[in-house]
């Protein structure tokens, strides 16, 4: 699978082991990635195995986990990291 090396930025591109770590990578090109890249992984590892891994992640950005949610087709109800965020709100907006 060739990915922008751009998105792993902060780790080693070429020490990545794509099977054992593919909960990291899918979260990450869902984070950071673009169309492309997101269809290069949704072909590699599966639907299955994306839905799995963005269902648990524990951190999204908002307009990611939308986008997210959309392309495998879940309410953001039941997003882990949705979850966790309604749990710890943020100061109140004065």
């Amino acid at each position: 699978m060739q990915l922008r090396r751009t998105l792993f930025w902060d780790v080693n591109y070429d020490a990545i082991e794509w099977e054992e770590k593919y909960h990291f990578v899918i979260v990450r090109v869902f984070e950071r990635g673009d169309v492309e890249d997101i269809r290069q992984v949704r072909r590699y590892y599966g639907e299955e195995k994306v839905k799995q891994a963005l269902l648990e992640t524990r951190f999204l950005p908002l307009h990611r986990l939308h986008l997210a949610a959309a392309v495998i087709d879940e309410p953001i109800e039941k997003f882990r990291c949705y979850i966790l965020r309604q749990s710890n709100p943020g100061l109140f907006p004065y």
